[in-house]
């Protein structure tokens, strides 16, 4: 019962929002007693903090998977973030940024998870694209895949990426753009431009 607590409560977070969903809510989409949901979480933080914690080792093997196939780097890439924008995209509940304002400790603990998990990934794609002459050789691989997870943690920040301005997919792939365009060599730019219109094409 745990374990399908979790999974539809993860389903109403990330459809609805961290904030906006109820326990309440949670027991009359399973129809369930409130008190079997307290008999597993002692309040909403504590089953905020196992919904959040399951979705990222969710997110974690998915991209290890991806990971894992070698893609070229520039293609590893579009995967990756097609891949999670299909786990966490909604862009009318805004579910990271509800987290990052109601639930501050667990975002924190989920951002310090991600950065190692980000920057292990980064790095290891960065050395494989200079490996393949598609990535510029002069590159401080380190500062780079730090500036490219701040940039991703960054976008999020809805004070200065108003949702009704600018949709989670669009900052996504603008975003993704915007940082392959400043690594890629001439031979990695016409990798780049394929993989946009490929990824246009299928939009």
């Amino acid at each position: 019962m745990k374990e399908k607590i979790v999974l539809k409560a993860t389903a109403l977070f990330l459809k609805l929002g961290f904030k906006s969903v109820t326990m309440d809510d949670i027991a009359n989409e399973m129809a369930i007693s409130k008190k079997t949901i307290y008999t597993h979480f002692k309040n909403k933080t504590a089953l905020v903090k196992e919904c959040t914690c399951n979705l990222m080792h969710s997110i974690t093997i998915g991209i290890d998977e991806i990971c894992a196939l070698n893609h070229n780097p520039i293609e590893e890439l579009f995967e990756i973030k097609k891949f999670v924008m299909g786990k966490i995209e909604d862009d009318n509940s805004s579910p990271q940024y509800q987290l990052q304002k109601y639930y501050p400790e667990i975002s924190e603990d989920l951002k310090e998870s991600h950065f190692e998990k980000m920057m292990e990934c980064t790095r290891t794609n960065l050395r494989r694209g200079i490996e393949q002459g598609l990535y510029r050789s002069n590159l401080d691989i380190d500062f780079i895949a730090r500036l490219y997870f701040l940039g991703i943690h960054g976008t999020k920040n809805q004070n200065l990426f108003p949702i009704e301005k600018f949709s989670t997919k669009f900052i996504s792939e603008e975003y993704l753009e915007y940082h392959l365009r400043g690594i890629v060599t001439p031979e990695g730019f016409i990798t780049l431009k394929k993989f946009i219109k490929e990824h246009q094409t299928n939009d």
